[in-house]
């Protein structure tokens, strides 16, 4: 297959503060197939990925385990890689920002930035969230917490260096709209612009004074390097960039990237902090960053202390490596959350790897063995009914290349499926047992199983950049090697006269389900956490009194307007009649609800809130209207229904 060109694609390097969960794999996985697919295409592929070990919040882990940082990174790093390989990753680089070779470029970018200006020392106040490494402004957080993860955050101050952001904002804004496949999904691209750039950037904190482990400032050691300009350079440092000139020849064939795969939590410091880098060192900027959905846990966002985290390890142990790396990419939207639940996860073992595929190869190999000691030959003696099959199967490949190109990977796997699907149908239709009944039809049936034999080893061709160890296990039961991928859309290409394996090897055996769920709940209970005593006194519920209870005023109150803040994309701005009175209340429920929603419910409304200044004091909330939130974090306003008028008291 003929060279096409060059392409490096990244994912974000997983941070060493834990053992990541399988919606944090999941990432990997979806950057593996789109490496394997492009492989597959002729592409001189550089897949690098790696981790972020850098931050206060490693010093602080390392501190409570009673070791060194460096020490408590390792450990992690080992566990990600480990992690990466079982999952069949072909990772072409891992790299580790505590790599000597990346914290001296780190060190050369930060003091090249400082000397042309665009990095100069200052002091920053404000709101400094621990686990995201962000400080923000009052006016950014949502209900006093952290925009992002919703935590607390606390007072900060320290002398710190910033990196002018605002310098390079408008050409930035200019290229993002010049250049529409730089940012994808478009929402990515629209939350980016509306709520980001076109306000006006602030500068960005790229030192911290407070901790101690990261790469030192070389020329102010009283400085570290700041998270996000040491992890994202990993993208460039990784393949050879020197800040002197002296970059390596696979620096300079594949930057740009063509691909940083990122989760959308992240979206901002690749397309807009990252750039503003890259423009700023006079390197050119990446062409595509897409920022992919998450993978939620069924009963709700994964967390460790609910007990509901599952780990990538664990699925394989139950399911095995090519059923994971299945169902994370199958069920996967394109821009919205997907879910994993061990429920779903046997249903779809069952119906479409059992099923549709496993039990597909293991009837066709069988049939060609009993009915024609394993040789599969093609006679030549055709029916109408041949034709869609054959249509179906030969157009695959370019339904797969077009969802790909597009990164609607999902969709791609999908098709893939619709071939094996198809093949389904083809032996109802033809019914090779009928014809095995009579000797004269021993040209046609052989026919029937060689059309079936060639759809099987398209369609497992394809199934390749997905399911790897899969689709070689197919091929091995069909003897026959692996096609290049231009050659899937013709038909005909198994050879004539092979021979099948005489025993098919089961590849996935079906799961009962009851005898799958007894193992799943001595799994959990032998994994769920475990509370000290002091720390079961901690979650008990804090009672109050009902004079307590009383203190809180609560009336009703008809939402008459509501409209959005512009400064934020989290709050509603709602205009309540509360009996007598009428009241503006700000609250952060834009994701849930949008204005016209809200015009004309009777709402429960807290009147004995003192007033609260937001945005910078441009606008005060005189309450606040209480809504119910369920396991999954989605919200339900409290309403009145009936006749109650607004003012009523709630008692």
């Amino acid at each position: 297959m003929a060279n096409r060109g060059k392409y490096y694609i990244t994912t974000a390097i997983a941070y060493t503060s834990g053992k990541p969960h399988i919606g944090n794999s999941y990432e990997i996985v979806l950057a593996d197939s789109i490496a394997r697919f492009k492989r597959a295409q002729g592409y001189e592929v550089f897949f690098q990925t790696g981790t972020d070990e850098h931050g206060q919040k490693i010093e602080q882990k390392a501190a409570d385990a009673g070791i060194t940082p460096k020490q408590f990174v390792d450990n992690v790093a080992g566990t990600i890689k480990g992690l990466w390989d079982l999952m069949d990753t072909s990772y072409d680089k891992f790299i580790r920002t505590t790599d000597d070779y990346h914290e001296k470029q780190i060190q050369k970018i930060f003091k090249k930035l400082y000397e042309q200006g665009d990095i100069y020392k200052g002091h920053y106040e404000g709101l400094y969230c621990t686990p995201c490494e962000s400080f923000w402004t009052e006016s950014q957080l949502v209900d006093g917490k952290c925009p992002d993860c919703g935590r607390e955050v606390a007072p900060a101050k320290e002398e710190a260096y910033f990196l002018k952001l605002s310098k390079y904002a408008d050409r930035l804004i200019e290229y993002i709209n010049t250049h529409p496949e730089f940012i994808q999904p478009v929402s990515r691209k629209n939350e980016m612009m509306n709520n980001f750039l076109l306000p006006g950037l602030q500068d960005l904190c790229v030192s911290r004074t407070s901790f101690k482990w990261g790469i030192p400032v070389d020329f102010d050691d009283k400085h570290i390097v700041y998270v996000w300009l040491d992890a994202l350079s990993n993208y460039i440092t990784g393949i050879g960039y020197d800040c002197d000139g002296n970059c390596s020849d696979l620096f300079k064939k594949m930057w740009p990237a063509d691909l940083h795969l990122i989760g959308k939590d992240i979206i901002r410091f690749h397309t807009i902090y990252w750039p503003i880098i890259l423009m700023a060192l006079d390197l050119p900027l990446p062409k595509q960053v897409f920022g992919h959905p998450w993978l939620l846990q069924g009963d709700g966002k994964m967390s460790k202390s609910k007990g509901n985290v599952l780990y990538a390890d664990t699925l394989v142990d139950f399911f095995g490596v090519d059923a994971v790396r299945y169902f994370v990419l199958h069920e996967m939207p394109f821009e919205n959350d997907g879910v994993i639940s061990w429920d779903l996860m046997v249903e779809r073992f069952n119906s479409d790897l059992a099923n549709v595929l496993g039990n597909l190869v293991s009837r066709t190999v069988s049939m060609s063995n009993k009915y024609f000691g394993g040789i599969v030959e093609n006679t030549g003696v055709s029916e109408p009914v041949d034709d869609d099959l054959i249509s179906v199967v030969t157009a695959a490949k370019g339904i797969v290349e077009e969802k790909m190109e597009k990164l609607r990977v999902a969709d791609a796997i999908t098709e893939i499926f619709n071939v094996f699907k198809r093949c389904n149908k083809y032996i109802d239709e033809t019914a090779p047992w009928v014809l095995a009944k009579d000797e004269a039809n021993k040209p046609r049936l052989a026919q029937v199983l060689y059309n079936l034999a060639e759809g099987i080893s398209i369609g497992a061709n394809l199934l390749a950049s997905y399911m790897p160890s899969t689709s070689e296990k197919i091929l091995a039961q069909l003897n026959t090697s692996a096609r290049e991928l231009d050659s899937l859309d013709k038909f005909g290409e198994y050879p004539s006269g092979n021979k099948v394996v005489e025993k098919p090897e089961m590849l996935f055996a079906r799961i009962d389900p009851e005898k799958f769920k007894e193992k799943v709940e001595a799994y959990e209970a032998a994994n769920a956490p475990k509370q000290t005593e002091d720390k079961k006194e901690e979650a008990k519920e804090e009672y109050i009194t009902i004079d307590d209870f009383c203190k809180v005023q609560m009336k009703v109150g008809k939402i008459l307007a509501c409209e959005k803040v512009e400064e934020s994309s989290k709050l509603l701005k709602s205009t309540v009649k509360i009996g007598s009175e009428t009241r503006t209340i700000l609250s952060g429920i834009a994701k849930y609800f949008t204005p016209e929603q809200m015009v004309g419910k009777k709402v429960v409304v807290v009147t004995n809130l003192a007033p609260r200044k937001m945005l910078k004091g441009k606008y005060t909330s005189e309450g606040m209207i209480l809504a119910a939130e369920d396991e999954n974090g989605t919200l339900s306003l409290l309403t009145v229904d009936g006749e109650t008028q607004d003012g009523g008291s709630i008692s």
